[in-house]
C-alpha cells in the first residue's frame, strides 16, 4: 500500500515553489504577517547588553525613569491589585492574539487555495468560522491546562505548605505517563484540527464539529494514512524548523554587528548609564527586536507554506472530496508551465470558491 504522506513530500516542494515565485516583496510581507499569527514554534534569537551602573547612591526620586511622587501615590498600594491587573491584561491580549490567529488559519488556507494573498477579503469571508475555531481551541485547551496545573499542584502545594512529600511525590511521578498520553492525544486533535479540519470547514462551509464528523469518518477508514502523516509531518516540522532557526541565527549575528558598533559609539560619546545613553540603548534594542521579528516571520513563510501544502496534498489524496488544491497539484506536475498558468489557476480557484459560497449546506 502506497503511503500518501511519503508520496507528497517532493510534490509539496514543487507546489510551494509555484506559489512563492517569482518573489514579490509585498506578497511575502503579507504572508509574513499571516504566518506571525499562525505560528512558528521556535524561539527568536535574543541579544543582551550590559551597562555598568554608577557607584554613587542616587535618591529614589532622582533615578532616571522613576515615577514622580504624585503619580506613585496615585497607584494602588496593594500589590495583589497590580498583579491581578497585569494578569488580566495578559489574558486579554492573549485571547485577542489567539482569536486573530484562528481567523488567520483560514486566511492562510484560502491564500494557498486561490493563489491570492488578500488578508481583508479572506478575513471578511471566514472570520465567523475563525471565531468557531477559536472557541473550539479554548474548549479543548482549558481542560488540558487544568490537568497540567493539577499535576503540578500535586508536588508544589505540599512543598509550599510544609506537608509531607512522600505520597504527593509518588502521585506526581505516576502522573507523568498519564500526562504524556493525554498530551499526545491533545496534540493530535489540535494539530489535525488546524491542518485537516480547517480545510474541510472551508470546503463545505461548515463549523468545527461538522468538519470533524466528516474527518473522523475518513480517519477511521484510512487510519494508517493519517498515522503516517502524523509521524512524517512531525519529522519534517523539526527538520525545516531547525534549518530556519540556523538561518535566522546567522542573520541575527550579522545584523547584531552594526548595532553593537553603534552601542559602543554611544557608550563612548554619552555613556550608557546616562539618561540619553539609556534611551539610545533601549531604542537600539527595540529596533533590533522588531527587525528580528520581521526576519523570523519572513523565514517562516516558506516553512509554513510547505508544511500546509503538504498537509493539503495528503488530505486530497486520502479523500478526494476534501481536496482544495487539485489545480495546484496539476500545475506542479507540469514541467513546461506557461507564464499565464498561475493566473488561470487563480481564476479557477475563484470559480470554485464562488460555487462553494452557493453551497446550501451549513451544518453548524
Amino acid at each position: 500500500m502506497s503511503l500518501h504522506a511519503v508520496d507528497e513530500i517532493e510534490r509539496a516542494f514543487g507546489v510551494t515553489r509555484e506559489f512563492l515565485t517569482p518573489i514579490d516583496v509585498r506578497r511575502w510581507l503579507k504572508l509574513a504577517f499571516v504566518v506571525f499569527f499562525v505560528g512558528g514554534g521556535v524561539s527568536l534569537p535574543s541579544a543582551q547588553f550590559n551597562a555598568s551602573a554608577p557607584s554613587e547612591e542616587i535618591p529614589a526620586g532622582d533615578v532616571p525613569g522613576s515615577l514622580p511622587n504624585g503619580l506613585a501615590d496615585a497607584l494602588p498600594a496593594d500589590p495583589l491589585v497590580i498583579v491581578a491587573a497585569l494578569v488580566g491584561a495578559v489574558v486579554l491580549l492573549g485571547a485577542l492574539f489567539a482569536f486573530v490567529g484562528a481567523v488567520m488559519e483560514f486566511v492562510l488556507i484560502e491564500s494557498l487555495r486561490t493563489g491570492e494573498v488578500s488578508i481583508r477579503h479572506h478575513w471578511r469571508r471566514r472570520w465567523r468560522q475563525g471565531l468557531r475555531l477559536f472557541g473550539f481551541r479554548i474548549a479543548i485547551g482549558l481542560p488540558m491546562l487544568a490537568l497540567v496545573l493539577g499535576w503540578l499542584a500535586l508536588l508544589f502545594v505540599p512543598l509550599l505548605t510544609g506537608r509531607g512529600l512522600a505520597v504527593p511525590f509518588v502521585a506526581f511521578l505516576a502522573g507523568i505517563p498519564v500526562l504524556f498520553v493525554v498530551g499526545v492525544g491533545y496534540g493530535l486533535v489540535s494539530g489535525f484540527t488546524t491542518v485537516f479540519a480547517v480545510p474541510v470547514m472551508i470546503r463545505f462551509d461548515s463549523g468545527v464539529l461538522a468538519a470533524w464528523r466528516r474527518l473522523w469518518g475518513s480517519i477511521r477508514a484510512e487510519w494508517k494514512q493519517y498515522l503516517a502523516y502524523a509521524v512524517i509531518a512531525f519529522l519534517l516540522t523539526v527538520a525545516v524548523g531547525l534549518i530556519a532557526s540556523i538561518a535566522v541565527g546567522i542573520v541575527a549575528i550579522l545584523l547584531a554587528v552594526p548595532f553593537v558598533v553603534v552601542a559602543g559609539i554611544v557608550h563612548v560619546s554619552v555613556s550608557l548609564s546616562s539618561t540619553v545613553g539609556f534611551a539610545a540603548l533601549v531604542g537600539l534594542a527595540v529596533v533590533f527586536g522588531l527587525l528580528m521579528i520581521i526576519i523570523w516571520a519572513l523565514a517562516q513563510v516558506p516553512v509554513v507554506t510547505y508544511l500546509r501544502y503538504y498537509a493539503l496534498l495528503v488530505l486530497g489524496d486520502i479523500e478526494a472530496s476534501f481536496d482544495l488544491v487539485s489545480d495546484r497539484r496539476e500545475a506542479a506536475d507540469e514541467p513546461d508551465r506557461g507564464p499565464d498558468r498561475d493566473e488561470g489557476a487563480s481564476d479557477l480557484d475563484d470559480g470554485v470558491s464562488d460555487l462553494d459560497d452557493e453551497t446550501p449546506e451549513n451544518d453548524g
